[in-house]
């Protein structure tokens, strides 16, 4: 089958679209024009330039090229997690525990899936573990996002109820489980619904790009059942890591709560 090509200039009707809702939520007093045109300029930049990226990195192949896009694309996704959280913790540990457990969890997958269930030669071959890297971060960035930042939030606002059970002589694991489970869930629950409603509400992202590429259907529905079934399990992982890391920071070695160790977003 035959891929179609698309003109830089065709791409510049579908822009008029946008910039015709820009104007729309401007006459409607919105509040997101601005942050409309920002956010389709950095996709329009940001894919033509990773495009070039990926096409000298094909053609190399070499690993420590690979492994430095990895890592460059591990550290902005660490610093969306920061950015994405009403409350975070002060000094590295709002960067740091986002990004280690995006780390350990995503790219421990990663590897795990393109050497046991797909196996390229090599590997690291970059046609294979950029997308899988991409989608895993991605999707493991908004779960880790979400669960931190209900985490940090629910411990501010209910801060007197964990005081009273850590002097009811409970440990800082016990008057923070409700709270972490429920963090937990709300890191869970795009990579649950994405899942739920794949193949039926919605055709989802690499299915589509690799059937509108001209793979047949059925490899490309193989694909995606394995992208979203290790999307989940990265995510889920690596909510669990960042919540029981950001939990216990929230606690001294006596186990006393530490909330001088939050500052909200607005103070930096």
């Amino acid at each position: 089958m035959e891929i179609i090509d698309l003109a830089w200039w065709k791409l510049a009707l579908v822009a008029v679209l946008v910039l015709a809702l820009a104007g729309v939520s401007l006459m409607t007093r919105l509040g997101i024009a601005k942050s409309l045109l920002i956010a389709a300029t950095r996709t329009v930049i940001q894919l033509a330039l990773i495009g070039l990226v990926l096409e000298a990195l094909f053609a190399s192949s070499e690993f420590y090229w690979i492994a430095l896009l990895a890592l460059v694309m591990l550290l902005v996704a660490g610093r969306e997690v920061m950015a994405r959280q009403q409350r975070r913790l002060k000094g590295f540990w709002s960067f740091g525990i986002g990004t280690g457990a995006m780390f350990v969890s995503s790219f421990t997958v990663t590897v795990l899936t393109l050497t046991v269930v797909i196996g390229p030669e090599p590997w690291y071959a970059p046609q294979y573990a950029i997308p899988l890297l991409g989608m895993m971060l991605g999707n493991t960035m908004t779960g880790v996002a979400l669960s931190l930042d209900r985490l940090n939030e629910s411990v501010w606002s209910q801060r007197a109820v964990i005081e009273n059970r850590l002097m009811l002589g409970e440990t800082w694991r016990e008057a923070l489980e409700d709270i972490r489970r429920h963090a937990m869930r709300s890191g869970m629950m795009p990579a649950i619904n994405a899942m739920a409603a794949a193949g039926i509400v919605s055709l989802p992202g690499m299915m589509t790009g690799q059937i509108l590429a001209g793979s047949p259907p059925a490899v490309a529905v193989k694909y995606q059942i394995l992208v979203m079934l290790t999307i989940t399990v990265g995510t889920g992982f690596g909510t669990l890591m960042a919540v029981s890391w950001g939990g216990r920071r929230l606690f001294d070695e006596r186990e006393r709560l530490r909330l001088d160790r939050l500052v909200s977003a607005g103070n930096r």
